[in-house]
């Protein structure tokens, strides 16, 4: 289990609390940020969850390229949101390629 999914549980639970708290009392800021708490909780569980799936195929991965897979999942690990922006500028200019008509 990696730090992302750890981190991603204990945002969930801290989240639910607040949320459950905000209720109890009337607060809404309190509710909202309870909410956001979960989904952020949320969000790192999956991106821990991915990370923690590369492994598996890193490791399937020929031998002269594993070096390169770990690497790469070590960088993930440690620049969460950085990765998340690289694969998302990819995947738009990746689909901008895609739709390009000559």
């Amino acid at each position: 289990m990696t730090d992302q999914r750890i981190q991603g549980a204990a945002d969930q639970f801290g989240g639910k609390a607040r949320t459950g708290l905000g209720k109890l009392t009337g607060d809404a800021k309190l509710q909202f940020d309870g909410r956001f708490d979960e989904y952020k909780g949320k969000a790192r569980d999956a991106y821990g969850r991915v990370v923690d799936g590369l492994d598996g195929l890193v490791a399937k991965a020929p031998a002269e390229y594993r070096e390169y897979g770990r690497k790469g999942i070590d960088f993930a690990r440690r620049k969460p949101l950085l990765t998340t922006g690289i694969v998302a500028g990819l995947a738009i200019v990746l689909g901008g390629l895609g739709r390009r008509r000559h």
